[in-house]
């Protein structure tokens, strides 16, 4: 089967909206042509010279990986450039690269999800909760001669749509008055006399980006000099999207027996997995977050877990946490963390294109390559 690389985009976007992507990062396609034709995907953390070489001989013409190849500016991909000479290799063998970074960190199910499910933990919600989409809600009064009119130039502007639905709105019926004084210039009324006529009270809700646009249209159809209106901007509330995952194992264990699971939960890697704590403590609600995770130490203290499993944890942090009485930490490679996802990015292309083939890249991307622990 051969689908277009804009399909494989849209399936990609649709899982892992760039929406959610951190304002300093690099998503998306970085390389390929939207109408190039695709039947191989390969996923992988990294776009290294090895994956790109893995990629090429399988005869993929996408590579689907995790971390930006290009997260900082640049001024060059020349080929004499370590970067730019991936970039040229899969543009002359006509292997698109797409890249789902923290976007997928945030996305329900993302990144961390993946790693959860590895290590046998139920998900019960996120680390660190992105705000739902925030939504005005306006309130207009509006002469009930002119309500239809004002309405349909507010949907116009954007306003009444929300998840799946338009021109929604909601009203009732009143009483409104008002005494024009001197210098105005009423559209219903005379200057001096108080005016009592019917109106309705309309609302409905629109984006914040929305709001120049919806103000212009109110003031356009609404017959009044000066149209009565209000826009209340909503407090931010949680949602199932965000970075990291907190979670339930089946039953309680031992930091040692926890550290063990998550051990056999990821793949292998010269990093290893480490622990710190006491390790007769019990675990049972843990904290996950895959990749980088040490600015989440004073999150997790809060939510008052027993256990946080993450990567890259610096010392002092980490020695910090402990001694103001913060959870174990279970400190895993930076790569072993985020391969789950890999397996769950395969799966969402197989589901939105089936009869493509996919891969997972078998090939470890983790940089160390000697452990000593031993010697």
């Amino acid at each position: 089967m051969t689908v277009r690389l804009a399909e494989l985009i849209s399936a990609l976007d649709a899982a892992y909206p760039p929406r959610l992507a951190e304002s300093w990062d690099s998503v998306g396609l970085v390389a390929g042509d939207p109408g190039d034709a695709v039947s191989k995907v390969l996923f992988a953390v990294d776009a290294t010279p090895a994956v790109v070489d893995e990629a090429i001989s399988w005869g993929a013409q996408a590579l689907v990986v995790h971390h930006p190849l290009l997260l900082r500016g640049v001024d060059t991909v020349a080929a004499s450039t370590p970067k730019g000479a991936l970039l040229h290799k899969l543009i002359r063998s006509g292997c698109a690269l797409f890249t789902a970074h923290t976007n997928a960190d945030s996305a329900d199910p993302g990144v961390s999800d993946a790693l959860a499910h590895a290590i046998g933990l139920t998900v019960t919600g996120p680390l660190d909760p992105k705000p739902l989409a925030a939504l005005d809600n306006w309130v207009v009064l509006v002469p009930r001669t002119h309500t239809e009119t004002v309405l349909t130039a507010l949907f116009a502007a954007g306003a009444g749509s929300a998840a799946n639905y338009s021109d929604s709105s909601w009203q009732v019926s009143g009483t409104g008055q008002y005494r024009p004084l001197d210098g105005s210039n009423p559209a219903l009324g005379t200057v001096g006399e108080l005016r009592q006529l019917d109106e309705d009270r309309i609302e409905l809700v629109a984006p914040p980006s929305r709001r120049a646009a919806v103000l212009t249209a109110l003031r356009e159809s609404h017959p009044y000099e000066v149209p009565a209106y209000h826009v209340t901007e909503p407090a931010p509330l949680p949602s199932t999207l965000g970075i990291g995952r907190v979670g339930e194992l089946p039953a309680p264990e031992t930091l040692r027996e926890f550290t063990a699971r998550v051990r056999k939960g990821l793949p292998t890697t010269t990093w290893g997995v480490r622990a710190a704590g006491d390790p007769d403590r019990i675990i049972q609600t843990v904290a996950v977050c895959g990749g980088a995770g040490d600015s989440y130490l004073g999150k997790v203290a809060r939510l008052g877990v027993d256990a946080y499993v993450t990567s890259d944890l610096r010392h002092h942090p980490a020695d910090e946490h402990l001694r103001a009485g913060g959870p174990a930490l279970i400190d895993a490679a930076h790569w072993a963390t985020e391969f789950p996802w890999c397996a769950q990015a395969e799966g969402v292309v197989r589901t939105a294109l089936p009869g493509i083939d996919t891969r997972v890249s078998a090939l470890r991307t983790d940089p160390w390559t000697i452990g000593a622990a031993d010697c």
